[in-house]
């Protein structure tokens, strides 16, 4: 049986892969990419059907990250001109929310930057969870605030959260390359405590940061070991004047074999695109919908994303569809297992990009490597070209005076 039909038959059965079957997925050459998203594509439709979550954004509080995360546009000094402001109000939060649902979002996800929150931050937060939900029935509502102390997870919890973003980025053995302000093991430590209090746990990955493809598999297997509803996975947006500016490591089809190695990895999982894929994917977005069950609808953090209404549209013409709000997103033995999301007793995983300990931003796509699958030798990838110019920071929306983009 060929690795292919391998991977399939062990997705269909939520089956580990082997780290190497995993590796072989990465290793495929451009003439077996569109065989490797047939069979991931299965996976994903077995799981979820043709259907696609759609998540919205909405920057709390943006830049001044004491942080030191090599991706974020946030972190301590960055020189990416990105909007800097303080806590929104409640009711400027929900008004921010209200575009995003209204646009077919089924999640909010409230997002700040910083290490993590403080006591008032928790009730501040709490607050804005109240003023969402109380004006949109059924709305799923899903926290980033950075590491979470000792019982703020429960607070969140009891003011109506659904559930709580925490990435683990990149592997425990190269993460103190980016980022030296705080430790994986803190990371690992905050998406534990979500699950802890019953939040729906959502934690994810950044690729295209120079990691190999052995990092790329660490993080995906360290992932599917804690178990979140919902696995995110960014792709780098070099942000000038910040110190990854010149990894420009993507292609396209890189983009799309990470994807389906987390899929594989993470059958039943909600997989999500999250920041990046407009700067990557590029016109191979929808073909990642094959792949992937959820996106984000409109723009990022710091970074403007597709028109609302051109997801719709990809989504349409793709032959997918917008999950429902009453729908639940993830299958039935998660649903009852206790937890979040639309799958677990209560409600809903976020996910966001990436990010700074509470900020997030996005990520990008990650190493190449040689190789070859079934057989097959692939030759190496070349390196990708620099697209800044589809980069654009956010000018829009929450923080400004500008309609938002949803």
């Amino acid at each position: 049986m060929n690795l292919l039909s391998t991977l399939v038959d062990k997705g269909l059965r939520r089956e580990l892969p082997t780290r190497e079957e995993a590796l072989a997925v990465l290793a495929t050459s451009d003439d077996e990419l569109l065989d490797v998203v047939a069979a991931a594509g299965r996976v994903r439709r077995h799981w979820f059907g043709r259907r696609v979550k759609l998540n919205y954004l909405v920057n709390l509080k943006s830049g001044l990250c004491p942080e030191d995360c090599s991706y974020c546009s946030q972190r301590l000094g960055s020189k990416a001109g990105i909007l800097k402001y303080t806590w929104l109000k409640p009711d400027e939060a929900s008004e921010a929310a209200a575009a995003g649902l209204a646009g077919g979002a089924k999640r909010v996800c409230l997002v700040a930057s910083g290490r993590g929150p403080t006591d008032r931050d928790v009730d501040r937060v709490s607050e804005t969870i109240k003023a969402i939900k109380e004006q949109n029935e059924g709305v799923e509502v899903c926290a980033c605030l950075g590491l979470l102390s000792d019982g703020q997870a429960e607070r969140l919890r009891e003011a109506g959260a659904d559930a709580y973003n925490h990435n683990l980025n990149t592997s425990e053995s190269t993460y103190a390359d980016i980022t030296t302000t705080h430790t994986y093991a803190d990371r690992v430590d905050t998406v534990q405590k979500a699950h802890a209090a019953g939040l729906s746990a959502c934690s994810g990955l950044i690729a295209g940061m120079g990691e190999s493809d052995e990092d790329l598999v660490d993080v995906v297997y360290s992932l599917r070991e804690l178990d979140p509803d919902s696995v995110p996975v960014n792709f780098l947006i070099p942000f000038e004047g910040t110190p990854l500016a010149k990894e420009w490591h993507l292609t396209p089809q890189r983009c799309l074999r990470i994807l389906a190695m987390v899929r594989f990895v993470c059958p039943n999982v909600e997989v999500r695109i999250a920041g990046g894929r407009e700067v990557h994917l590029r016109s191979m977005q929808p073909l990642a919908l094959n792949l992937a069950n959820s996106i984000f609808l409109g723009d990022y953090l710091t970074s403007e994303g597709q028109a609302g209404k051109a997801d719709l549209e990809m989504i349409a013409d793709a032959g997918f569809e917008v999950e429902g709000a009453g729908e639940v997103t993830l299958p039935e033995h998660r649903a009852t297992a206790g937890g979040g999301c639309g799958s677990h007793e209560s409600a809903g995983c976020g996910s966001h990009e990436s990010a700074g300990c509470g900020s997030h931003e996005s990520g990008g796509c990650g190493s190449y490597a040689g190789g070859g699958v079934c057989g097959a030798a692939a030759t190496a990838a070349p390196a990708a070209e620099p697209r800044t110019d589809l980069v654009a920071v956010r000018r829009r929306g929450a923080g400004t005076d500008l309609a938002p983009n949803a």
